[in-house]
């Protein structure tokens, strides 16, 4: 038994040493020295990557463990003559892949993904840009890799096997060995999975690049490339071309100034679910937020947003990108699209701005890491960065502790302009959260964020930082509350925002109907910069704000509501659900335009 726990482990670390070799590789030729990368640098590309090497890794054993299992109950089991085909195949899909990869990468500017197949039906035109001999000095590389992998598991690998004494005792150990394998290839026991961003680790594109492994790039991608600009085609583009113009304008100059200072230290504060089916003054529940509702009255308060969906990794690139919300993907989940988005961040960098994220959980979830680095977030700070005493809520640290610690961290801060982005964690299922003034478990996890949203701001008051300080508190999502109706009622898609701060010049109510895809460009605007990149983002406080209407997505469907009223539409049963106060075909007709040119945007990215 001991002899087929060995051949097992080094078969795995074969494959993960494989993978790391391939990483400064990929740096060498891909001009690493000409861009400044250091030895640490190429270190800590190793070091970040593993984790997906690992997991590939985990996968390309599995077959070999089955076939460990299955010679458990064999008296002399053919090991080496068994897998040598599958050796053989593995590894020149590996180089093909590693290659692939190496040579595409300076042409393309990102990790191979699946949409390579997309070029494949045209060989001839996808080769076109290169010689012959650079044709061949790859197809060399590959097969030189393809034997020299093949050779090493060859070696390493048993010719046979003998048979166990105890085949029951064997199988259960090699099964158990199967579960440790599962977690590899999971990626952990976290809530995330194995993801790209997961290796993300810098602000460098292309360390974080290198740092991913080619072959889980492409296997991640495959499930999630699709021609998106064929989905949804609802109109002839000249008519859905008509319809859309004017309904998101990106330009037009102020009609409402709401700040005293274009430059201001910017804080986003995005509250995980808190709908307004939690706030008093918006018809929620009574008493869960009154320190929101105190607030509303001392800022800029927005009474008529809608969240764009229902998920935070969906919620979250509407907010920081302006980016329209999809009823069956997230792009987040699809950095070859996340990556290509504007960001609020980006934005301010460029100002010279110092930009940071703070989260109390898993900021390898749904590949969050990746989107935010890429967004322009020069720094993260996520549940590891705090102590194991201090991550009692189920999913990482609640929001007293990460309140607390983004206090000391404005507290010290003395030089600007910075934007930090802090995503509220405790207001989440299963809702457990040290604080216990309201009986209904829900709403008392929402007056807990309140609570902690309120004494925060009352510390902050007392610093000279509020003085040059703007506040956006702006929900991801809605909640429905109490359990009824479906996640994509009007009302639970109705969310608060709040804009605070001592930059701020006077209280003010903003009753425009809005999404929460406008917070870009209306911020933006106000600070008099421009915000053309985000084409689905409105100045709802600009010239050119006319028509004020809000859109939004849930599986399958969307919805769309104007001063006329409100309709919502199924995707899949090709009908109107409701249409409230009367049926009114021009809404659905905006409703499907915008959902028409938002994979027509994403298809071209």
């Amino acid at each position: 038994m001991k002899q087929r726990f060995i051949y097992l482990l080094s078969l795995f670390l074969t494959f993960v040493g494989y993978f790391l070799l391939q990483k400064p590789l990929f740096m060498l030729a891909n001009d690493a020295l000409g861009k400044g990368v250091s030895l640490a640098d190429a270190l800590r590309v190793m070091g970040n990557g593993l984790s997906l090497d690992a997991t590939t890794a985990g996968y390309l054993t599995v077959i070999p463990w089955l076939a460990l299992l299955a010679s458990c109950w064999f008296r002399q089991f053919p090991l080496r003559k068994l897998l040598t085909g599958y050796y053989a195949v593995a590894s020149l899909i590996l180089a093909l892949v590693f290659v692939a990869d190496l040579s595409l990468y300076p042409f393309w500017g990102f990790k191979l993904d699946a949409s390579v197949f997309f070029y494949l039906d045209s060989p001839k035109n996808a080769m076109a840009s290169v010689s012959m001999g650079y044709l061949l000095l790859r197809a060399a590389l590959m097969l030189l890799l393809a034997v020299l992998c093949t050779g090493a598991l060859f070696r390493l690998t048993p010719v046979r096997l003998p048979a166990l004494k105890r085949r029951i005792t064997g199988s259960v150990g090699l099964l158990l060995t199967g579960g440790a394998l599962f977690v590899i290839i999971r990626g952990g026991v976290t809530e995330s999975t194995a993801n790209i961003g997961q290796v993300y680790f810098c602000n460098n594109e292309f360390l974080n690049h290198s740092a991913v492994n080619p072959a889980f790039s492409l296997l991640a991608s495959a499930g999630k490339t699709k021609d998106y600009a064929s989905q949804f085609d609802f109109f002839p583009e000249e008519e859905r071309a008509q319809l859309f113009e004017g309904l998101y304008p990106t330009r037009g100059k102020n009609r409402i100034e709401l700040l005293n200072n274009r430059r201001p230290n910017l804080l986003i504060v995005l509250l995980e679910g808190f709908g307004g089916t939690m706030v008093e003054s918006l018809g929620g529940v009574k008493d869960a937020s009154p320190n929101i509702d105190r607030l509303s009255k001392e800022g800029v308060w927005f009474t008529r947003c809608y969240a764009n969906s229902y998920r935070t990794d969906r919620g979250t690139v509407c907010a920081l990108s302006g980016y329209q919300s999809f009823p069956n993907l997230s792009v987040m989940k699809i950095p070859a699209k996340s990556r290509t988005l504007p960001t609020i961040a980006q934005q301010l960098v460029k100002e010279g701005y110092h930009t940071d994220f703070l989260y109390g959980g898993d900021i390898n979830f749904t590949n969050m890491k990746s989107y935010l680095l890429q967004g322009g977030y020069q720094r993260l700070t996520a549940d590891t960065d705090f102590s194991l005493q201090e991550r009692q809520n189920p999913w990482g640290v609640n929001d007293d502790i990460t309140f607390d610690h983004l206090y000391q961290v404005i507290k010290e801060r003395t030089e600007g302009p910075w934007h930090t982005t802090f995503l509220t964690l405790s207001s989440h299922e299963p809702f457990e959260v040290p604080y216990h003034r309201l009986d209904a478990k829900k709403p008392n996890a929402f007056a807990y964020t309140d609570d902690c949203l309120g004494r925060f701001v009352d510390r902050l008051k007392q610093l000279p930082q509020w003085k040059d300080l703007l506040i956006v508190c702006l929900p991801d999502h809605g909640i429905f509350y109490p359990e009824q109706g479906t996640a994509h009622d009007w009302d639970i898609h109705h969310i608060p925002m709040l804009w605070l701060g001592g930059a701020i010049r006077e209280p003010r109510v903003i009753d425009c109907l809005m999404n929460q895809t406008d917070l870009a460009a209306t911020l933006l605007g106000q600070l008099d910069l421009p915000h053309e990149d985000f084409t689905f983002s409105r100045n709802v406080l600009g010239e050119e704000y006319t028509y004020p209407f809000a859109y939004y997505t849930f599986n399958n469907g969307f919805a769309f509501a104007d001063s006329t009223g409100f309709t919502l539409f199924d995707n899949a049963a090709g009908r109107v659900l409701e249409d409230l106060p009367s049926a009114n075909e021009q809404r659905v007709r905006l409703g499907k335009a915008i959902l028409q040119s938002s994979y027509d945007d994403l298809g071209k990215r």
